[in-house]
């Protein structure tokens, strides 16, 4: 095969085997910007009619599922609490035996605002404790990643951990929950694109996108 023929052959598609969204456990923490990432797998969950339940296993809420083309699909929600998430994540992957790079991760951003969200392949943790326990327990920062706006605080985070925290664990105000949910389905449409196309073409596509340019097409 000469140069000009190995240009040409396609690169291989990274294709999610399982999606997890990072957040706490507890009802406590239900529906506050840092669980952000369990909300999308609940709305993938139930787009997709895969019921989820607890698996002490992966430590864990697990459910697995066919996609259209047939592809098996696996989600999960740690239970092991935002530090430890790679815990969980580690127990899932090695007993389905599955690579980092088919492993999408999940997860709140303040550094984007909501309704807006950004699909990499690979990346730091930025900061994000749940994705710091992924990197670790992976053994690599090249897995595929989601990150959904949450906004900041009004405050400077860099200078006030106190109201970061607050604010990553508080909840999400009525209008804001208006744009989350419309948010959660431009997720979906981004994440089983990327099941189809590979996730270079989600993020081609989806990393763009915000609600208001969504709201503005749905009106023409």
């Amino acid at each position: 095969m000469n140069n000009t023929q190995k240009s040409e052959t396609p690169a291989e598609l990274v294709i999610p085997q399982l999606i997890v969204g990072l957040g706490n456990p507890e009802p406590k923490y239900d529906r506050t910007r840092h669980n952000i990432g369990f909300n999308a797998v609940d709305a993938l969950a139930q787009a997709w009619q895969i019921s989820l339940s607890e698996n002490r296993k992966f430590q864990g809420i697990f459910g697995e599922g066919n996609r259209p083309r047939g592809q098996k699909i696996r989600l999960l929600k740690p239970l092991t609490y935002m530090n430890l998430s790679g815990q969980a994540i580690r127990a899932a992957t090695d007993w389905y035996k599955i690579p980092p790079q088919s492993v999408l991760i999940v997860y709140d951003d303040m550094d984007l605002p909501i309704g807006k969200m950004r699909m990499r392949l690979a990346g730091s943790a930025g900061g994000h404790n749940g994705m710091k326990s992924t990197i670790s327990h992976l053994g690599t920062d090249k897995f595929p990643r989601l990150r959904i706006g949450i906004g900041k605080p009004q405050s400077d985070p860099a200078k006030n951990d106190k109201d970061t925290i607050s604010f990553v664990l508080g909840k999400f105000s009525s209008e804001e929950s208006q744009l989350v949910e419309k948010m959660l389905k431009l997720v979906v449409e981004a994440i089983e694109l990327s099941l189809q196309q590979g996730i270079e073409k989600s993020m081609s596509l989806y990393n763009n996108r915000t609600i208001i340019e969504t709201n503005a097409e749905t009106k023409r």
